[in-house]
């Protein structure tokens, strides 16, 4: 949930939250982050370690970094977001406080308080800032929407049974039916 505009926020504001307290910040307007839910935290953990798997056995340059985790989309004080997943592979984009700029791959599992930021709002700043790709997984309806922004802004919806190809690796595909088995 979004907190009354009644000015600009920047990441000044984010970092002086009381511990514990987390929230994004897209176009100076801070988000509110509630608490995850089981199947949040399992899919994140489920991801972490599959394409952490995927990335050590092909002997990738790229990481995988589960939220909490910095983003800094916009290289500005205006822009924080912490994706669920987010894989960097210019490690010339990470510093000690996380990444400046946009990941290539981001996941977002969707939150049932808050599911117009994943599908609306995030989905046109992470097109904007030039992230390649852009799962929208969601829990509720066993669906995933898989945004390829690297070629031609393709989108396709899948079903967690399926076998969904990521789109920045040519023969890497994921079934999250059997991450949750």
């Amino acid at each position: 949930m979004a907190l009354p505009q009644k000015r600009q926020y920047s990441i000044d504001d984010i970092y002086a939250l009381p511990d514990g307290q987390r929230a994004e910040l897209i176009d100076g307007q801070m988000y509110m982050m509630a608490p995850p839910r089981r199947i949040h935290q399992e899919l994140v953990s489920q991801f972490t370690k599959i394409i952490g798997q995927y990335i050590d056995t092909h002997a990738g340059s790229c990481k995988v970094y589960p939220v909490p985790f910095a983003v800094f989309l916009n290289e500005d004080d205006k822009n924080y977001v912490e994706p669920d997943i987010s894989v960097i592979c210019n490690k010339d984009k990470l510093d000690e406080y996380g990444c400046n700029g946009a990941p290539d791959w981001i996941i977002e599992v969707v939150s049932p308080s808050d599911p117009q930021r994943d599908y609306d709002i995030k989905l046109f700043k992470y097109r904007s800032a030039k992230v390649r790709e852009y799962w929208i997984v969601n829990p509720a309806t066993r669906t995933v929407m898989v945004h390829n922004f690297e070629h031609g802004s393709r989108t396709n919806q899948y079903v967690f049974d399926d076998d969904i190809p990521v789109c920045i690796y040519d023969d890497f595909n994921i079934c999250i039916s059997k991450l949750l088995s």
